[in-house]
């Protein structure tokens, strides 16, 4: 009966019925309560709900069946990260990573949750140590480049992705990483290669995808603007084939969160406290230039960054899945946006901040640098009236090149087709007009170019927005040696430029379908 109950809950969670496993696995654990499988089974069912706290007690009821389990012991520490355990969940990853330092797959384990915990100089250490035990391995060397790369150490990350393509040219997800460490140059370029590798591929496999982007990269870099966007279309429709993906889902998710929280709400109840003081939120669509303001701002000595992290995210979602009944199907999503607009605002607001205390902070201030909590902007302007939020806006046209021509490894599904880069972009901006006219003067807006072509006013009025005394090290953000897990992870040691503005002129015609849906849309873009 055992094994029957075990094999439902697998299939169950293999064809998506989270649910339903959960159910099955509690049943199996009613007769089995020492099956530390089992428990197992049921924590992955729970996470896939993302009933983390329900995860989080299964993992509790495996360790004490199996103390020393490896496998349990990094599930476990993995959803004390969702749960914001952070301090408890570094903690014992360094007690695994001091029993692993022979076993390379288990430092390379330790050093994936590190990166979950944003302690980035632990990431590295596990990652290079794992190197040195596997000097060959493809996923050894291509996790040692991402800890580099998010570390600063772009000459030593290329050095890494050169070997692994040189040992295994067939992994073509390292072309992108490598073409995005810096830019490239007549004399330095791996065009000629990655053409070489395109054409071997059939025209309709995945793996076209990556090699097509860094050729679209390297083109551009080289000044190549019409062989850049032949590659970039090309890689961007294969992408968007291999996606299930419909733009209207989230088109009508945006428009529940603008009823949800209506001008009239919010002007009944104000934001008013200043629960969250402590704390900067730095927001906008990817790749429109947060990580640039994140690193203006953690360059001064009284903000640290926290980076990109799901802890708001986590306690909204905590917070609403404990309004509904154990085991219960989770409701669809803009039921879930409902729910959560309607949660308690200091419970959830003490619950963030409770998260991010786990992370290991120096200083006084910290930013939460995630770009899509503009979808949240009502519940942090009520959980955490004291905050500072800083929304950061760019040009529509070089806002959605700059996604159009960007691999994600995870999320934007809207960035590779024009049409639904369109109205996404469009949806994005009636939500962000719709924050302006519910939260007037709760957020400041920051406009990139401004703060390219005129750098020192623009640094002034963002440390007064948050009530920082000027320091000039602001103005060298290049210079800051923390570290940065984003996809500008390396434009961000570069100097101020002015390269990416009004670079969408350079594929006008390309463009020119997005161009007409946001003019239909009512946006004034693609003159002069």
């Amino acid at each position: 009966m055992a094994s029957v109950l075990f094999s439902e809950a697998q299939r169950l969670i293999e064809t998506g019925r989270f649910a339903a496993a959960a159910r099955s696995a509690r049943t199996l654990l009613a007769d089995e309560p020492s099956l530390t499988e089992g428990w197992l089974l049921l924590a992955l069912a729970e996470q896939r709900q993302q009933r983390f706290d329900a995860m989080l007690a299964a993992l509790r009821s495996a360790l004490r069946l199996q103390p020393t389990n490896t496998t349990v012991l990094l599930k476990f520490r993995e959803a004390q990260l969702y749960c914001g355990l952070g301090a408890e969940a570094r903690t014992g990853l360094a007690a695994l990573e001091r029993g692993a330092q022979q076993d390379a797959r288990l430092l390379t384990a330790i050093a994936n949750l590190y990166t979950a915990a944003g302690a980035h100089a632990d990431r590295l250490r596990c990652a290079l140590r794992a190197l040195e035990l596997a000097p060959t391995d493809r996923s050894m060397l291509a996790n040692a480049a991402a800890a580099e790369t998010a570390c600063g150490l772009i000459v030593e990350a290329e050095a890494h992705l050169d070997q692994l393509l040189a040992r295994y040219p067939q992994d073509y997800g390292s072309y992108y990483r490598r073409s995005v460490l810096r830019r490239q140059t007549p004399e330095r370029n791996h065009v000629r290669g990655m053409s070489t590798r395109l054409a071997e591929l059939p025209v309709d496999s995945a793996e076209i995808v990556p090699l097509c982007f860094a050729l679209a990269k390297e083109c551009e870099d080289l000044g190549a603007h019409l062989q850049a966007g032949a590659f970039l279309q090309r890689g961007a429709a294969q992408r968007r084939r291999n996606l299930s993906y419909g733009v209207a889902d989230d088109e009508h998710a945006l428009q529940v969160i603008t009823g949800q929280f209506s001008t009239e709400r919010l002007a009944a109840a104000p934001p008013s406290g200043t629960r969250g003081a402590t704390a900067i939120f730095v927001m906008g669509l990817p790749r429109s230039g947060t990580t640039l303001i994140d690193r203006i701002l953690s360059s001064h000595s009284a903000v640290q960054s926290l980076g990109e992290i799901n802890d708001l995210a986590y306690a909204i979602i905590g917070q609403t899945y404990a309004t509904l009944e154990t085991d219960s199907a989770p409701p669809a999503r803009t039921e879930l946006i409902r729910r959560a607009a309607h949660l308690d605002a200091a419970t959830l607001g003490d619950d963030y901040l409770r998260r991010v205390a786990g992370y290991a902070r120096n200083r006084p201030r910290f930013i939460d640098k995630t770009p899509w909590n503009f979808l949240y902007l009502g519940l942090i302007a009520l959980a955490l009236p004291g905050a500072r939020i800083i929304h950061v806006r760019r040009d529509p046209l070089d806002s959605c090149f700059a996604l159009y021509k960007t691999l994600f490894r995870d999320g934007s599904p809207y960035s590779y087709d024009l049409q639904d880069l369109a109205r996404y972009y469009l949806a994005y901006h009636r939500l962000m007009e719709h924050w302006r006219r519910a939260l007037p003067g709760r957020f400041l807006d920051v406009d990139y170019e401004r703060v390219v072509l005129s750098q020192q006013p623009a640094t002034r009025e963002l440390l007064d927005w948050c009530g920082l005394p000027f320091e000039p090290q602001c103005l060298e953000f290049h210079l800051n040696t923390a570290p940065a897990a984003t996809a500008s992870a390396a434009q961000v040691r570069e100097p101020l430029h002015a390269r990416s503005i009004g670079n969408w002129r350079h594929y006008a015609a390309l463009l020119e379908p997005l161009i007409e849906a946001l003019r239909a849309g009512g946006l004034d873009v693609g003159g002069g």
